[in-house]
């Protein structure tokens, strides 16, 4: 039976990456007190063989987490300019990330689902899209995320929330930016995707990298709901008609040939 980094047992039906290249030794994980899914995109092979350059490109879970001294190294070590939260209103309430001890750094919310559109409100009151995918799903926790995935990616909010991060990420020219949902693993994940797309990173890194999330979240979120190389399959099989990866978001995020190519120059190496 696999483990994960913090030595518990996995189940087998837990999807795991093949071992980590050593040019991005444990995938990237930056090795902070509390934030067990941080993780540095240096290292993965992008465009025409070049590597992403080290400490700029950041996927992580919610910063609430951190330790006083994990917030300390982000501020100051890696000069975080820029923070992405992709969770609803409901989430940043609950847990809100420190930024006013990041005081040079931008935050943004980009939510991916909003709280009615999940049926997450005060209430508790279930929508229609939620009932749907219940019904859709019958009650099988691994249906009903194969069915989810996509939406966050082809729904008005998540295309507006994934647009505003590109955005943002494109924009950011100085220190690193970090983007993050509750564990770094759904909504972070396809939007590491994006980037790691823009990039030039292939389909199978970009599929582990996702996967790694496995290796690092807390165990009981990972039972709960692992990434699964269905959920990823699943999003490619939404986007094929609009070009996949690459044509969602020169297509329906509007991303340019010509900011896709200066991103690439900014973050490879020679």
């Amino acid at each position: 039976m696999a483990h994960n980094f913090w030595g518990d047992e996995l189940p087998s039906r837990v999807d795991l990456p093949p071992e980590a290249p050593a040019e991005r030794p444990g995938y990237g994980r930056i090795d902070f007190e509390k934030l067990p899914n941080t993780r540095d995109l240096g290292g993965m092979v992008g465009a025409d063989g070049r590597r992403v350059k080290h400490g700029h490109l950041l996927r992580s879970g919610t910063l609430g987490f951190g330790s006083d001294a994990d917030i300390a190294r982000l501020r100051d070590e890696y000069d975080l300019r820029l923070v992405v939260d992709f969770r609803n209103l409901i989430e940043l309430s609950e847990l809100p990330d420190p930024m006013d001890r990041i005081p040079q750094a931008r935050f943004l919310h980009a939510e991916i689902f909003s709280d009615q559109q999940v049926g997450v409100t005060q209430e508790h009151t279930k929508t229609e899209f939620e009932y749907r995918l219940e019904a859709l799903a019958e009650g099988d926790p691994i249906e009903f995320m194969t069915l989810l995935y996509p939406h966050m990616l082809i729904d008005e909010t998540g295309i507006e929330g994934y647009r505003s991060f590109v955005r943002a990420v494109l924009d950011a020219k100085d220190g690193s930016a970090l983007w993050h949902c509750y564990v770094g693993r759904d909504r972070c994940g396809m939007g590491s995707a994006l980037v790691e797309t823009m990039l030039g990173v292939s389909r199978d890194d970009i599929l582990n990298d996702y996967l790694a999330t496995n290796l690092y979240a807390p165990i009981e979120l990972t039972l709960d709901s692992p990434a699964s190389r269905c959920y990823f399959e699943a999003v490619e099989q939404a986007l094929e008609p609009r070009g996949g990866f690459m044509g969602y978001l020169t297509g329906t995020l509007g991303i340019t040939e010509a900011e896709i190519t200066a991103f690439r120059e900014r973050h490879l190496e020679p």
